[in-house]
């Protein structure tokens, strides 16, 4: 598997934290150089290590939003 590279561009928010003190965090995050993207997952206390999370483009975290604020 090749380097995953990755600039988190702006911390956003931390949504909870484990006993163990991984953090679910909203972030702002250029993969691999690409257009920076919404990312949430959860990540160890020195960033070093992450779980698995999902990424969102600008028009779909509007459109998240928009869902739950019905």
């Amino acid at each position: 598997m090749a380097d995953l590279k990755y600039e988190v561009v702006e911390t956003i928010g931390v949504l909870s934290e484990s006993p163990k003190g991984w953090k679910k965090e909203l972030n702002l995050i250029s993969w691999n150089g690409r257009e920076p993207k919404y990312d949430l997952r959860d990540w160890a206390p020195d960033k070093e290590k992450m779980g698995k999370g999902v990424t969102l483009t600008e028009e779909e975290i509007r459109n998240l939003k928009e869902l739950l604020n019905k």
